[in-house]
């Protein structure tokens, strides 16, 4: 960022070339410029219109090929309208010595032009060797007055004055355009440039202390310029906000204010390009607006494969809610949360996800909710994931090229079934029932909340999904459960594609399970997905089913388990061991009934797994409280 004392650092640009435009009335020298630029020298003979030119990047200051090309009003194949449409930048040239009542109907008429395709414009008084006075006093009344004129000069084709200059000033105002970042009148950035760079601070504030000390500073300045800054340099950066402001650094860091005066400054000294290379690092574009290709880089997922968070993408999020986490009671408060999500345009997560994932007896989304709710997006919408990855600044806090580094892609389903082993994290369970059977009632008690607490949730804040993990084998998993509408002449396939079905009743109601027995014959009978019948509400009478076969003998019949029995009227929280058994059945789907009902290997596990990662989360809680 501190470029005071790197000039050599190469600028990060958005265009892979320059094209100016050359206009203006017969005569004024348009030619003659363009011939001395190339020549260095002025020439001796002029033709009527030269040709369009191109200068090599390695030759420009910017290292851009630039475009040069004269127009002339004589030219039948091109009209202005479409010189102005592929130019990048106008130069408009006139005679030093022309009066405000001949250069402003001529900026008009070519203002209107360029406003359709939004170039900016340079006013040139060229064959300023004619006259003894500068023009300029003319001149900068009229270019004040016009927003889209990015700056004026004087210059001479004769005697080689500001030629170069022209053209650099040209190629400066494509590439770092002043109108995004600043207004002239009113001496300050403009909102969206406050928008964005408050962004990058909040970003590069690593430990959300609102000041970037000397190693986030650092960490920015390698980030955004490949190099560090030395001791002396940060202190003179400092001191610099010191004078000039009072509360632009505290406890010797750089606060957001003066972050912001810094980026003011250079703007004002005409360093236009410190800024936008920082803009554009944090993917930026020349609207300052998110680009396309920063927020949704290309991953191409294969059929039936899934995604993924991986390790370090896991690491970074869990970094995110710690520096989030204030009162470190591994909660994030609506408070925390607002505060965390500060980097995005709009509120990502509704009211629904406090109902999607686990939460403290608060309503608020603990940890392990938290990092559900990311592996859940990956897992459902992962362009979406990939999004909110970009938000938060992933790929530049974790030096990857893009957030894709944070996304694993599965192998295909067919092969985890050749092998009878799979190495996913993460597993569908689609829940399927009749209306009132206690789908939702499953659904919400797989993230532990017992009938009571059900019944303090808005109906307007239910949500479909429920995320959690459970332990198969010693090992963490996440069970993603989907209610299924219950369209039984409407269901899709998609409905279907899942890693195992959960078919629930509602043993009081003698008409519930007709439902599931229909949905399992006409959509199941021959899927080699497996299956689990639920009888819900166990607590309460049973009833008869009004169905040819009873629940059990219809499972006996399709050599499926016997229904599970089911109930979230408790006192505490309901138990999982259904969620554990779904998830087992979804890892080794070759298994048959028999092998999971004569082992109970797999219940002794999970529950040792899951003391062991109770034990583990309080000793991490208390790391915290310790910070």
């Amino acid at each position: 960022m501190f470029v005071f004392y790197f000039d050599h650092i190469k600028v990060a640009t958005m265009r892979k070339d320059v094209r100016i435009l050359l206009v203006g009335e017969p005569k004024v020298g348009k030619t003659s410029l363009i011939m001395s630029l190339v020549s260095e020298e002025f020439p001796d003979e002029v033709p009527l219109r030269a040709e369009e030119i191109t200068i090599p990047a390695d030759v420009t200051p910017e290292r851009v090929p630039t475009h040069i090309v004269d127009y002339s009003g004589t030219d039948t194949c091109t009209s202005l309208y479409d010189e102005t449409h592929m130019a990048c930048i106008a130069v408009l040239m006139s005679m030093p010595q022309a009066s405000p009542k001949v250069l402003i109907p001529l900026l008009l008429n070519v203002l209107i032009l360029l406003s359709c395709h939004r170039v900016p414009l340079i006013l040139v008084g060229n064959k300023s060797d004619l006259v003894e006075h500068s023009s300029m006093e003319t001149i900068l009344p009229i270019m004040n007055q016009y927003s889209e004129i990015e700056t004026c000069v004087e210059c001479s084709a004769k005697n080689l004055k500001n030629i170069s200059e022209l053209f650099y000033y040209a190629q400066k105002a494509v590439l770092h355009p002043t109108g995004p970042l600043y207004s002239p009148e009113d001496k300050e950035m403009k909102p969206s440039c406050i928008k964005a760079l408050t962004r990058i601070f909040k970003i590069s504030d690593l430990d959300n202390d609102g000041i970037l000390n000397d190693n986030e500073l650092n960490f920015f300045q390698r980030t955004c310029f490949n190099i560090p800054l030395a001791p002396q340099a940060l202190e003179d950066v400092k001191n610099v906000v010191r004078k000039n402001m009072s509360d632009g650094v505290k406890d010797n860091g750089l606060t957001l204010k003066g972050f912001l005066f810094l980026h003011t400054l250079f703007i004002q000294r005409g360093r236009h390009e410190t800024t936008w290379t920082v803009l554009r690092r944090f993917g930026y574009d020349d609207d300052l607006e998110l680009t396309q290709e920063y927020l949704f880089p290309l991953l191409k997922i294969p059929p039936d494969c899934t995604t993924e968070l991986n390790h370090n993408a896991y690491l970074f999020l869990q970094s995110v809610f710690d520096k989030h986490d204030k009162d470190r009671d591994c909660a994030l408060s609506p408070d925390e949360l607002k505060d965390l999500f500060k980097v995005f345009p709009y509120m990502p997560w509704g009211p629904d996800v406090n109902n999607t994932v686990c939460t403290n007896e608060q309503g608020w989304i603990t940890y392990q909710g938290y990092l559900s709710q990311w592996t859940l997006t990956t897992y459902l919408d992962v362009q979406r994931c990939l999004e909110y990855l970009g938000y938060l600044g992933y790929s530049i806090i974790q030096e990857q090229e893009s957030q894709t580094a944070a996304v694993t892609i599965t192998r295909n389903k067919r092969i985890d079934l050749q092998k009878k082993q799979t190495q996913r994290s993460v597993f569908l369970c689609n829940v399927l029932g009749a209306r009132g059977s206690g789908k939702s009632g499953f659904l919400q008690a797989f993230l532990g909340r017992n009938l009571a607490r059900q019944k303090r949730i808005r109906e307007d804040h239910m949500s479909y999904y429920a995320m959690s993990t459970t332990y198969v084998y010693g090992q963490e998993k996440y069970l993603l459960l989907h209610e299924v509408l219950p369209d039984f002449e409407f269901l899709s396939e998609a409905d279907l594609a899942c890693d195992v079905v959960c078919l629930v009743y509602d043993i009081s109601n003698p008409r519930s399970f007709e439902y599931c027995a229909k949905v399992y014959k006409k959509h199941l009978l021959d899927s080699k997905t497996p299956c689990v019948i639920i009888a819900a509400k166990s607590d309460l009478h049973e009833a008869r089913q009004y169905y040819s076969l009873s629940p059990l003998d219809f499972c006996r019949k399709h050599k499926l388990h016997p229904p599970q029995m089911f109930t979230c009227n408790t006192d505490e929280a309901p138990s999982k061991d259904i969620c554990t058994k779904l998830t087992t059945m979804a890892m080794y789907p070759h298994m048959t009934q028999a092998d999971l009902k004569n082992s109970t290997f797999w219940l002794r596990a999970s529950v040792g797994a899951t003391v062991f990662a109770v034990l583990g989360f309080a000793v991490y809680k208390a790391l915290l409280k310790h910070r």
